[in-house]
């Protein structure tokens, strides 16, 4: 999945005045929404693994390399050939309530 962050993007204001930077939040949105193109509505989803290596700036390009399948997958954001992010999502584990807890 390719995608770009435009100038205009609300969650650039103060991120970082001056020289905005497209924030790791938008970019694993971006990873998430590429799994629900493949997958569908996925349930609560946990992130055990994130690493950020290299800054999106507005108006770039960039993508979204997938492995796996449900329940977790390994991702890549890239900026041609330059990764800018890489981690894990996988599925959380449904808990079931505390029969010892009031």
């Amino acid at each position: 999945m390719r995608f770009v962050i435009p100038a205009d993007h609300p969650s650039l204001p103060g991120h970082f005045p001056g020289r905005p930077l497209v924030p790791g939040v938008v970019l694993l949105d971006r990873v998430v929404e590429a799994i629900e193109a493949v997958y569908g509505p996925l349930p609560p989803l946990r992130l055990p693994q994130v690493k950020f290596v290299q800054p999106l700036l507005p108006g770039e390009e960039a993508h979204i390399e997938l492995e796996g399948a449900a329940p977790r997958w390994r991702f890549r954001v890239l900026r041609g050939d330059t990764l800018l992010a890489s981690g894990d999502v996988a599925a959380a584990e449904a808990r079931t309530p505390d029969a010892s807890r009031p």
